[in-house]
């Protein structure tokens, strides 16, 4: 590569330009197919582990004993086939990307206490 083509695609760099976003400032393109993030509807929850299960990327932990769901942003995969999975269908993708973040993407989510069922007493 010579001096005058170097000097070619710098000048061509600084017309035109970044050829990536400047993501935050400038919003993620949204296409049909864009996947965007997981969320949950705790209080639908059963917290039978099938998603945590299914997860491709192991990013999914169900604790039925404390009643909590974890993600871990960084390793889902955003695949959907813990939604696929999903009994009471509380797993959603939506096409939203979320805000950037600095530290840990784990996200906890604790569900409500069980409702107590009175059954009749037979006698």
């Amino acid at each position: 590569m010579g001096v005058f083509s170097i000097t070619r695609m710098i000048i061509r760099s600084l017309v035109k330009g970044p050829d990536t976003r400047r993501y935050p400032a400038v919003p993620a393109k949204k296409t049909p197919l864009t996947r965007g993030h997981l969320t949950i509807e705790i209080e639908k929850c059963i917290f039978c582990g099938l998603c945590s299960m299914h997860c491709p990327a192991d990013a999914i932990t169900v604790t039925k004993t404390e009643r909590t769901w974890n993600i871990d942003r960084m390793r889902c995969i955003v695949c959907g086939v813990c939604a696929e999975y999903c009994p009471k269908d509380c797993l959603h993708l939506v096409p939203e990307y979320l805000a950037p973040q600095v530290g840990p993407m784990a996200d906890t989510y604790t569900g409500p206490e069980p409702v107590p069922t009175t059954e009749p007493v037979s006698t």
